[in-house]
């Protein structure tokens, strides 16, 4: 049987949960054990999928085409292991089976309630796991919020109720918790934390580690108190400041013998993890041997969580070319104004080095973000597009260098005489919206002698996907005329994957979502290959500076 990690967290929510789970599930992998983590959700949507990025943040999208929550894409950075549906459960998925069940009447009769039908559902959903990978040494489970919100309490007491079930060497409890900087005061305060801890031990959980989250170094004083008032050993409390890196943090931890009291408290004997690899590369996105600029034209770029892997993702293309990638993020409603021109875009651009034009849904700012692929094109600036920046490519495409005037998408501009993106045929007659789109991994074949080939490396590729309109074949033959390059497709040829501008230092516009697979020590192939061209172009713009100076 698997060992059982219970993460929790108290005081304020956004601490870091995520990346303490991450961290956690890093350092026992590289102690050679079998980690699998998973998030559980208390809000009532079924996934998040049709919530909206200002609240949620980014839907992370898994190979079996689950939608999930941000947190599960730091763990797959994190451990380099791909999760499934299994890894990531919320309230309405668990109302949702029990209401099924009742229906078909499997409860026989008997009234349904909190406890014991939903605590024991979500006590299913903690083992399932290690049921499905016989093999795993450790199940990790954060519970998303804050010890004290009401629609936490069946999973923490399902939590409760685990522990008690299974011997006490097979599980473990870690809290997070803040313990703020008063900066008038000078001091660090940990009445938060014992608060927070009284009101997870009141509810019958006592945690056996404790994670502090300061702005400032907390000192031993502040963690013997803590241990004191929380019944815990000064060891298992454990510091965690603010850092410039989050890949920083295992080896933060590490270095407090995190992982190794783990071990000891779950009685797991292993060797002490080679963390060599993980400090080089830490190493190289702390140090970098210059910047380069990124523009990110986007539609919520009021919340960068709505982007976190193409955030991260440039971190780690940067790591090959000794660079790092400082986004300029531009709302894409600002380039579409009537008085924007081309001198305008200009003046915003200026010192850009790329631009990249991301995922969306909705027709708010779709103006600018053809705008600012029109100026990328124009101007040789490299450009990449994801998803719905595929499908403004094409617009844009068709509207300059097809002429096609009225080019347009079904989803924006119904009525467009040319919707040279249009709804895919499965998805016409849908009305549910939730978890229907095109989701998950995607094999796609690869045109040789192509751009997209010569970043790959090979020509069968597979990608995630999560979209419903796609590119309409029907201007397939025009837009190869006007000089586009249809590299990637689907097996059966009936799906646009990428296009390319091959008479343009980098133009590559893709429909599926590669930030979802780059990875640390992985970066995905189109984003290195980006940074890369961006790279080449700030060195050819400071050529020309140099020269124009000169003369």
């Amino acid at each position: 049987m698997a060992k059982f990690v219970f993460v929790t967290g108290g005081v304020v929510s956004a601490l870091g949960k995520g990346i303490a789970c991450a961290s956690l599930g890093n350092l026992l992998k590289a102690r050679g054990l079998k980690v699998i983590l998973q998030k559980f959700d208390p809000y009532l949507n079924v996934d998040p999928g049709t919530m909206s990025p200002f609240q949620h943040g980014e839907v992370f999208v898994l190979e079996d085409g689950a939608e999930c929550d941000l947190d599960l894409g730091h763990y797959e950075r994190f451990t380099d292991i791909n999760l499934s549906q299994i890894n990531n459960l919320t309230s309405g998925r668990v109302y949702e089976t029990i209401l099924a069940k009742e229906r078909k009447g499997e409860y026989l009769g008997r009234t349904v309630q909190v406890i014991p039908h939903v605590t024991d559902e979500i006590k299913r959903r903690i083992i399932l796991p290690a049921k499905e990978h016989p093999d795993a040494d450790v199940i990790i489970t954060e519970i998303g919020g804050t010890v004290g919100d009401i629609e936490s309490l069946p999973f923490l007491e399902a939590i409760r109720q685990f522990r008690l079930e299974q011997p006490r060497e097979d599980t473990a409890s870690m809290h997070l918790t803040l313990v703020p900087y008063i900066k008038a005061a000078g001091e660090i305060k940990t009445k938060p934390t014992q608060h927070s801890v009284r009101e997870l031990r009141s509810i019958g959980i006592q945690p056996d580690f404790l994670v502090c989250r300061s702005e400032k170094p907390i000192g031993d004083d502040a963690r013997r108190k803590i241990g004191l008032f929380c019944n815990l050993d000064v060891d298992h409390v454990f510091e965690a400041c603010d850092v410039p890196s989050i890949y920083e943090v295992p080896l933060r931890l590490h270095a407090q013998n995190f992982d190794k009291l783990f071990c000891e408290l779950l009685g797991l004997e292993t060797e002490e993890p080679d963390l060599a690899e993980w400090e080089r590369m830490v190493h190289a996105v702390l140090n970098p041997g210059g910047t380069v600029k990124i523009a990110i034209v986007g539609k919520y770029t009021e919340l960068k969580d709505a982007y976190k892997s193409i955030i991260e993702s440039f971190i780690h293309a940067g790591i090959p070319h000794h660079v790092g990638v400082e986004q300029v993020w531009i709302d894409s409603e600002s380039l579409e104004a009537d008085d924007v021109g081309d001198h305008q875009l200009a003046e915003i651009f200026e010192g850009i080095h790329g631009i990249l034009v991301p995922g969306g849904f909705g027709d708010r700012g779709i103006p600018g973000k053809v705008n600012a692929i029109r100026y990328a094109r124009e101007n040789k600036v490299p450009f990449f597009g994801i998803c719905l920046g595929l499908q403004c490519a094409m617009i844009e495409i068709g509207r300059d260098l097809v002429g096609l005037e009225k080019a347009g998408s079904a989803e924006f501009t119904p009525e467009s005489p040319h919707p040279v993106i249009h709804l895919m045929e499965e998805q016409r007659g849908i009305t549910n919206l939730g978890g229907t789109m095109r989701l998950g991994a995607y094999p796609c074949n690869l045109l040789p002698e192509s751009r997209a080939a010569a970043c790959y490396g090979e020509l069968e590729i597979s990608e995630r996907h999560r979209h419903r309109y796609e590119v309409n074949n029907s201007y397939l033959k025009q837009f190869e005329e006007a000089g586009v390059v249809f590299s990637g497709l689907s097996p059966d040829g009936e799906l646009v994957e990428i296009l390319e501008l091959p008479e343009h230092p980098f133009f590559v516009a893709v429909q599926f979502h590669p930030e979802l697979k780059s990875r640390p020590g992985r970066p995905h192939p189109l984003f290195r290959e980006f940074v890369a061209a961006a790279v080449a172009h700030q060195e050819s713009t400071n050529r020309k500076s140099v020269d124009q100076a000169a003369n």
